[in-house]
């Protein structure tokens, strides 16, 4: 079953270890099958219950998955190999437009911001038993959260959304559990959930979020989480309209035991309105980073959220880091409250060249998505060769299997270092690469 490679070890940790060490050698390749339990306790002489400790070990870990009767096997993705360290290198003279970050020149400077919150800290330094958020990061962010409409709740600082995202689930689930993801959907996310040991259970989005049939499958089911991204979805551009959010809480109200998490991906960077849903289950958060409109070296997000979600997550993060700098938290404030970042311009930066590039695409007959933030979607037949030939074109593009699991595959475009200039170029290499030699270039 597992060719020319061993296990061996006979206690759960070393066993554990072997496979591990095989997955890392390349020995044992994704998608590679596993011994059952019984079987591979008979070879090394142990008790089938330290094997199961093992695989369940290497399953909460992210190295293995189990599929009931068809047994364990490596993952597709090991968690020791996740989606952005996949990325290409660009040959030199190629033009980026694969990454996902920000325009720089939209971000603000940050030496007078940093500058402040040195100073404040030298007047008041934070020491230990001090509250982990500062208060006036919390009024600020709370007040931000109530113009929008999401309900009452405590505010909490994270260094970024993914870490948001990892201990609002672990808040509340175990190694085992179901969630819903987007699919396609942000690649961290996706091996996130697998590397907590947790079940992905996709679900299908289009131009206003995640489809109300494919989360009703999702819920049904099984699963005890909805991880929604509510507006300039990664990769797609979605945004949750007033009537798929009317849809889905309407949907969640069915499911009033399942965690909701929304991350509010476009805050700042996006002139849509927000369209929130939490507050229909029990147990929900919404989250905000700064990486997008203040930089991504910034590692902050606040969330807002039920008060049991809250006081889980402020208590586990006590345990671990204890806060995220309060030198941070100051440098935040300042940029907020100096209003440093004009998001309306922003938002029109962005808007200004993704809809540039979406037009140009469907005025030449390929089919791409980019309702709001930095990136556009484009389906394409087969990914690998698209990628390839926009490559050989002088540009460079992610190719979609970094965001999918049973999505069709694709490509994302980032716009935000794209001049509106170049996009006739960018649009007709596309509509080559999906269609070389068609007139239109049809993708549909």
């Amino acid at each position: 079953m597992l060719g020319e490679y061993r296990i061996t070890g006979r206690r759960t940790s070393d066993i554990a270890a072997s496979v591990e060490a095989g997955v890392a050698s390349g020995e044992l390749p994704p998608g590679s099958p596993l011994p059952p339990m019984r079987e591979l306790a008979g070879v090394l002489g142990v008790n089938p219950n330290t094997v199961a400790a093992a695989y369940r070990t290497l399953r909460e870990r992210g190295v293995i998955e189990t599929a009931g009767r068809r047994g364990s096997r490596v993952r597709s993705r090991p968690s020791s190999t996740p989606r952005d360290a996949l990325r290409m290198v660009l040959p030199a003279g190629v033009r980026d437009v694969a990454q996902g970050n920000p325009d720089v020149s939209l971000l603000p400077a940050l030496d007078g911001a940093l500058a402040a919150a040195a100073r404040r800290h030298g007047r008041t330094p934070t020491l230990y038993g001090a509250d982990p958020v500062a208060p006036d990061l919390a009024r600020i962010a709370r007040a931000d959260f109530d113009a929008d409409a999401v309900p009452p709740g405590p505010v909490a600082v994270t260094s970024g959304a993914l870490d948001a995202i990892e201990r609002v689930l672990a808040a509340h689930l175990r190694p085992g559990d179901a969630v819903a993801v987007e699919d396609p959907g942000w690649g961290a996310v996706l091996d996130l959930v697998p590397a907590l040991g947790m079940r992905l259970l996709p679900v299908a989005v289009d131009d206003d979020g995640p489809r109300v049939d494919a989360a009703a499958r999702a819920l049904a089911a099984g699963a005890r989480a909805l991880v929604v991204t509510s507006r300039a979805q990664n990769p797609t551009g979605a945004a949750v309209s007033g009537e798929r959010a009317a849809e889905l809480r309407e949907l969640l109200a069915r499911y009033p035991g399942v965690l909701l998490i929304e991350d509010d991906h476009g805050h700042g960077i996006v002139d849509l309105p927000l369209h929130p849903l939490g507050g229909v289950t029990r147990h929900w958060a919404v989250i905000r980073s700064t990486a997008k409109a203040y930089g991504p070296d910034l590692r902050l997000a606040v969330l807002t959220g039920d008060e049991v979600t809250l006081d889980r997550v402020r208590g586990r993060q006590r345990l671990g880091p204890g806060w995220v700098s309060r030198l941070l938290q100051y440098a935040v404030v300042e940029l907020w409250t100096a209003h440093a970042v004009d998001r309306a311009a922003v938002a029109r930066a962005y808007a200004e060249r993704r809809d540039a590039l979406v037009e140009a695409l469907w005025e030449r007959g390929v089919r791409a998505h980019g309702r709001s933030g930095l990136n556009v979607w484009v389906p394409v037949a087969d990914e690998t060769v698209v990628v390839a030939r926009l490559l050989a074109a002088g540009w460079g593009v992610a190719p979609g299997a970094a965001f999918r699991v049973e999505a069709g595959p694709g490509v994302r475009l980032t716009v935000s270092g794209l001049d509106v200039a170049e996009v006739p170029a960018l649009a007709d290499a596309v509509v080559a690469a999906v269609r070389p030699g068609v007139p239109g270039g049809r993708n549909d």
